[in-house]
């Protein structure tokens, strides 16, 4: 996950230039999907959801595609500052850095050093005059977590809850305001943390257990996307049910969000901005938008946006008026994928 931090209107409006003139002959070369009509992308328009009389489905038939170097890579997580995004491999634990306007995607983190074998979500944090921004990347069942320097690529720290991977899928981050990081567990009832600052190897911290809390763990995936919203409180899905659930910045107590009925089944990564949560569907192949209340406790399910060009999107990230989606073909594992794998941007 991401959340936007600074406008980069002219860098997109660079991208629709570069994009207008390219073919599709290169890797990394991003390209315009043809658009659907509407009435084959707004199945769902109109949706009778609980809580959701208002909202509609945006078929967006006008995305540029990204396409991610390598093959098998089966990416999962993106996170961006200013024009420059990150995306995860969750095959191999490779790291990928992009440009908006650049249609090259490079590497970044080779595959398989420091222990990354595979990677999930992860978050920047910018850094400050004296120094550059992070990366936090989740390690899935690895049970680590790898803290790197986000311009050099550097390792500051690697983190472990010591959890088998049966008991562990370290799925989501968010880096807070003051630079704590959280990760969620998709498999054990706990919200982990990463201090900031932090260096060399070490154990990452419970920052909430959700063990008696109306956070009930079940089968399938739990804990998921997570992001910051106002008053330093977090918001994460629960992609099993589709409910989403707020943990207070103060005192740490978990209240479900109340959605009006509606719920977020096969949530995966989430954005937030400027009051509206974007919140990937990853089976469904959509994203919702939902209006959140400034406190984070309530919100109301306003609309879709589908494309031609998601392929089982797992997480999204926000640049300018832009959203930059995942397309892991996670249903095509054991397949065929189509190769090479993508991002798509598009409208939000």
């Amino acid at each position: 996950m991401s959340r936007m931090r600074t406008p980069v209107a002219a860098s997109v409006g660079v991208l629709a230039l570069v994009l207008s003139g390219c073919s599709s002959s290169q890797d990394g070369e991003p390209t315009a999907e043809p658009s659907a009509s509407a009435a084959a992308t707004s199945s769902s328009a109109g949706s009778s959801l609980p809580g959701s009389s208002a909202a509609t489905s945006q078929p967006s038939g006008s995305a540029f595609v990204y396409r991610l170097p390598g093959t098998g890579v089966f990416p999962e997580g993106i996170t961006a500052d200013d024009d420059t995004f990150w995306v995860t491999s969750t095959s191999d634990g490779a790291v990928f850095r992009g440009t908006v306007g650049d249609p090259e995607v490079r590497p970044f983190l080779a595959p398989g050093e420091n222990g990354r074998t595979g990677a999930a979500g992860l978050d920047v944090e910018d850094g400050d005059d004296s120094e550059t921004g992070v990366l936090v990347i989740a390690g899935g069942a690895t049970g680590r977590v790898w803290v790197h320097d986000a311009e050099t690529g550097e390792l500051r720290a690697t983190l472990t809850n010591g959890l088998g991977a049966d008991a562990t899928f370290l799925n989501d981050v968010v880096v807070g305001d003051d630079g704590e990081a959280y990760v969620t567990d998709s498999r054990s009832p706990v919200l982990w943390r990463v201090p900031p600052n932090a260096q060399g190897d070490g154990q990452l911290e419970p920052a909430v257990t959700f063990d008696g809390t109306p956070f009930v763990y079940g089968e399938g995936f739990n804990a998921n996307g997570i992001v910051e919203v106002d008053d330093d409180a977090l918001v994460i899905v629960q992609s099993s049910t589709g409910n989403l659930y707020r943990v207070d910045g103060g005192s740490r107590e978990v209240t479900q969000v109340d959605l009006g009925g509606a719920t977020l089944q096969n949530g995966d990564g989430l954005e937030y901005d400027d009051d509206t949560l974007y919140v990937v569907r990853n089976r469904d192949g959509l994203i919702a938008r939902v209006d959140l209340s400034d406190d984070g406790r309530s919100g109301r399910v306003t609309g879709e946006i589908r494309d031609p060009s998601f392929a089982y999107p797992t997480t999204v990230a926000a640049v300018d008026d832009r959203l930059l989606v995942v397309n892991s073909q996670f249903d095509k594992r054991g397949g065929d994928p189509v190769e090479p794998f993508t991002v798509s941007a598009v409208p939000r």
